[in-house]
């Protein structure tokens, strides 16, 4: 082969390896843009319901094969499974494997900003619903600060990190539900996680205008009071623009639940 063709050649390659890798983290930024905003500290934060930090290497086979290991829960019960995580309470414990809120149940939000008031679904999530129901009945959101606000295509107010930064999360993750034709339109109610399976942990978000994402975020409930409250916090603004802390301070004051 004549160098200038061999030369062509080489280039042609690199341009189609260039463009490979390019559509493989385009690809893998549309799989994780509800994670956390903090995601860029080096290692995979296993415990934290919505970070990943991109370390080079892809861990996700790893974590699938463990999850494919581990116990199957029975039918009618949920499998929370423990997890380190920045900011977890170190008697927390996990919730009750046997769903208490099989029904319609009526959650309110009290925050600085006002209450938000949501009616969660606890049979088509009743391990979500179960999970949220068991942390705020553990006063676990007490005091916690919505930390990510986002704006554009993705329109939500994420909340639920102990640390207020996007790592942190219970001390326990479970498995998606209600996912498949899920839709994120204004008032719902949905699960943060990482790319990592069955990574849904304490951190949740309240989508406040309809938002373009894969049905992959569990549907738990909606929002049917309140959502003026969500708005008004999103026409403030975030800083960074359009995704980062609320420049108006959200801090949850109390989760009351009732209904079971």
């Amino acid at each position: 082969m004549a160098a200038k063709d061999r030369k062509k050649q080489l280039a042609r390659q690199r341009y189609e390896r260039q463009e490979q890798r390019r559509a493989q983290a385009a690809a893998k930024a549309r799989r994780l843009k509800i994670i956390g905003s903090a995601a860029a500290v080096g290692a995979i934060v296993v415990g934290g319901a919505a970070i990943v930090a991109f370390t080079g290497k892809d861990d996700e086979s790893d974590a699938a094969a463990k999850a494919s290991a581990a116990p199957q829960p029975k039918p009618g019960e949920c499998a929370y499974k423990e997890a380190s995580a920045p900011g977890a309470p170190e008697d927390l414990g996990t919730p009750p494997v046997k769903p208490v809120h099989k029904g319609t149940v009526k959650a309110t939000v009290e925050t600085n900003r006002g209450d938000v008031v949501m009616q969660l679904d606890g049979k088509k999530a009743p391990c979500t619903v179960n999970s949220f129901a068991f942390l705020a009945e553990k006063n676990f959101y007490d005091k916690i600060d919505c930390h990510r606000l986002t704006s554009g295509g993705l329109n939500v107010l994420q909340c639920g990190d102990p640390t207020g930064e996007g790592a942190g999360g219970p001390g326990y993750q479970f498995a998606n539900e209600n996912t498949e034709g899920a839709k994120y339109t204004a008032g719902t109610l949905a699960m943060a996680h990482s790319q990592l399976p069955d990574s849904n942990g304490s951190q949740f978000f309240l989508v406040y205008e309809d938002s373009d994402l894969p049905p992959d975020y569990t549907v738990f409930g909606k929002i049917t009071k309140g959502l003026d409250v969500v708005k008004e916090i999103a026409k403030a603004g975030s800083e960074p623009k359009q995704d980062g802390k609320p420049k108006k301070k959200v801090t949850i004051q109390d989760v009351s639940i009732a209904g079971k």
